[in-house]
């Protein structure tokens, strides 16, 4: 039986992994604009560029705090895998923008605390009662109403859709892998490998849309901060979260990087959100307090 100590513990984790995954967001929701501003760089050069440099990020502070840089080398074919994972999912998502719209790439991209939810069961056996599935499913709802998800189809968009959908498999993977990690590896040994990992995935289709027009310092300086921002200092409290609470409230919490990537749009770029943005966000914030009440 769960002492109170230990119930009490507990408690304190989840609420400190949610502090992390909120601050996590707010790095999460710069990487629109970001990614905006280092075109014309390709979306591969952008995926390989952000993961290379939060890896350096990640590596420098495993070496401050005196973690091992890379896992035991028997280890390192499990973290390819995570590389590849990792890799799958920035990229199917860049890719899918090119055949579908923003709204279906978006709503079927964050479909993943589904998936989260699932593979939680599956391969680390960490249920979560009935009743919160219902807030999952309001969740997914309301980022489907903010993204606006429009009835146009066709063959094309078929094929991106597929492409966000895979999208959101490989994030729920992604998120497994760093919590059934928590255990074996430090947090910066852990993100550093899997970041770097990931950028040798990546770098092939880089190299094949290497674009020269796109190397000059706005680009470059929009690209250096889409790596250390979001995704070395984001993504890495984001898995620094899983390891202290349930990978579906972690995951749900992190939908709201499209809500705040609204807000900064709206702040930066001057796009005002519409009234189906707004409701959606509403909507999806409801899905989130059902789950953590």
């Amino acid at each position: 039986m769960t002492s109170a100590v230990e119930t009490g513990s507990l408690a304190a984790r989840s609420r400190t992994g949610i502090g992390l995954v909120l601050v996590a967001v707010v790095t999460f929701s710069f990487s629109p604009v970001l990614v905006l501003w280092a075109a014309p760089l390709s979306p591969f050069e952008i995926a390989a560029g952000r993961l290379a440099c939060a890896a350096a990020l990640v590596w420098l502070l495993a070496r401050l705090n005196g973690q091992p840089l890379l896992p035991q080398r028997a280890e390192l074919p499990r973290f390819a895998l995570f590389g590849l994972i990792t890799t799958i999912h920035f990229t199917a998502y860049i890719a899918s923008l090119n055949f579908t719209t923003i709204a279906h790439s978006l709503a079927l991209v964050y479909t993943a605390p589904i998936f989260v939810t699932l593979f939680s069961v599956w391969f680390l056996h960490e249920h979560i009662a009935r009743r919160k599935w219902l807030g999952v499913l309001v969740t997914v709802a309301g980022i489907a109403i903010l993204a606006g998800f429009e009835p146009r189809f066709s063959a094309r968009m078929l094929f991106g859709d597929a492409l966000a959908l895979i999208s959101a498999v490989a994030y729920g993977l992604y998120s497994i892998a760093g919590r059934s990690q928590r255990e074996r590896y430090g947090l910066f040994t852990y993100a550093g490998t899997v970041y770097g990992l990931a950028a040798l995935w990546a770098l092939p289709a880089a190299v094949l849309s290497f674009t020269p027009a796109g190397y000059n310092p706005r680009s470059l300086l929009a690209l250096l901060s889409a790596g250390f921002i979001p995704l070395g200092a984001g993504h890495t409290l984001y898995n620094a979260a899983l390891r202290r609470t349930h990978a579906t409230v972690v995951n749900l919490v992190a939908t709201q990087e499209v809500t705040g990537g609204m807000l900064l749009d709206a702040l930066l770029l001057g796009q005002i959100p519409q009234a189906n943005e707004l409701a959606g966000a509403a909507v999806a914030l409801l899905g989130i307090v059902l789950v953590l009440i």
